[in-house]
């Protein structure tokens, strides 16, 4: 979890001043608290049996995450290192690509409740239009923007997730479960 929490503090452009994680026990621990004050940054917690306290979370968790990787049980060192290539394309995709709708008011009209939403933009956008970002982090993002090529970044992606799919499907877990299922149509139809 460590190596992965600073992975991920690396890539962003800006500092990391929060966690709020979820409740389970691969983050609820004292290393992750002591990494925190280390760190200088604030440790909080979803509360528990409240699944929607990190509803923004788990809408990308589904459309980012599951839409790409699916559901399978990745159990390999090489499924690993399939997912961990894929996951740096979709970020790249995602922030630099992707825009995205922010709901700036939610107001109650009546029994209906009326949003409003601001212009869809990318993650890079935002960043690029917020007054609080340093210049120096901009000028690398556009630095990092013009680099980009959206087609190469979506054939890799593509690529990657039918690597990942066949690697998957030859994994003995679900060679056994295949096979298991097998037998018992042919059970039941012999």
């Amino acid at each position: 979890v460590f190596q992965g929490l600073d992975k991920i503090i690396k890539q962003f452009p800006f500092p990391v001043v929060g966690i709020d994680s979820d409740n389970g026990s691969e983050f609820i621990n004292s290393h992750l608290t002591r990494y925190c004050e280390q760190n200088r940054i604030t440790f909080t917690r979803a509360r528990p049996y409240r699944k929607n306290d990190n509803c923004y979370v788990e809408q990308k968790n589904w459309h980012i995450v599951r839409k790409s990787v699916g559901y399978w049980r990745y159990q390999t060192e090489k499924e690993v290192e399939i997912m961990n290539e894929l996951y740096k394309a979709l970020r790249l995709y995602t922030n630099f690509f992707q825009p995205q709708l922010k709901l700036i008011e939610k107001s109650r009209v009546g029994s209906k409740i009326v949003k409003k939403y601001d212009k869809a933009r990318t993650p890079y956008q935002r960043i690029i239009n917020c007054a609080d970002v340093d210049e120096s982090i901009k000028k690398e993002l556009k630095l990092q923007y013009q680099c980009l090529n959206v087609v190469e970044l979506k054939t890799k992606i593509i690529r990657l997730q039918n690597i990942l799919y066949r690697a998957v499907r030859n994994n003995p877990y679900y060679r056994r479960l295949r096979e298991s299922k097998k037998e018992k149509k042919e059970y039941v139809l012999g």
